[in-house]
């Protein structure tokens, strides 16, 4: 076996976006799935809508190894590999002052949550242009800034569960926003509302969103015409 490769703090995070084809088996998905949450990792399903992917896998472990072995055998199950995105758990600079619970929840957060089937994933940056430098503002103004934006996102309280994987060095956007909501307008709403925030209509860059709904694995599969 290798060596490990296990965060510090928190978990390892990837999130796999496949395409179904006649290849695909779904016993073999069903057993790859069973297989990682034996050693641990914990694995959400989405249906995806649209053309971009059909299958959209959120994966969380302590060992980068599990993901990869996850990654390895759904792909030998006869999935097509469209898009993917690699993560870390983590707690915001501008958060260290909050209660422990709330520290534990993001850096372990028990996925997916009950009762918010809808799903959508986008990466996201803070812009580097000429008058609108994110990383050149000071610490205070850039920390009043997310306070805001954080202001915002707390009125969709029990509608939107969102969980921010820091993704600087991991992958081309420096953070992974996965959504879990109630219904699917929740998505559009909370998405809307916190881009009039200044940290997000002055200085947010957005990457590929991905939109589905949660159900268990086979469930999901039965949904996809695998079988």
């Amino acid at each position: 076996m290798p060596e490990a490769s296990t965060p510090t703090v928190g978990l390892a995070v990837v999130h796999l976006f496949f395409r179904t084809g006649p290849l695909t088996d779904a016993k073999e998905v069903l057993q790859a799935i069973e297989q990682a949450q034996g050693r641990g990792v914990q694995v959400v399903t989405a249906a995806l809508l649209g053309h971009k992917a059909d299958l959209g896998v959120m994966a969380l472990a302590e060992d980068q190894w599990d993901l990869r072995r996850l990654q390895t055998d759904l792909v030998a199950a006869g999935l097509e590999l469209a898009d993917s995105y690699v993560s870390l758990t983590e707690i915001s600079e501008y958060a260290q002052g909050v209660p422990d619970e709330m520290k534990q929840a993001r850096l372990h957060p028990q996925l997916p949550p009950e009762g918010k089937p809808a799903f959508c994933f986008y990466p996201m940056s803070k812009r580097r242009e000429v008058g609108a430098n994110w990383f050149r503002l000071e610490y205070d103004a850039r920390k009043e800034l997310m306070y805001e934006h954080g202001s915002s996102g707390r009125k969709f309280a029990g509608r939107v569960l969102q969980v921010v994987t820091g993704s600087t060095g991991t992958d081309d956007f420096e953070w992974g926003v996965t959504l879990f909501c109630s219904n699917p307008d929740d998505v559009k709403d909370v998405v809307y509302t916190m881009r009039f925030d200044e940290a997000s209509a002055v200085y947010g860059e957005f990457g590929t969103f991905y939109v589905g709904m949660v159900a268990e694995p086979g469930t999901v599969l039965g949904e996809l015409g695998v079988d």
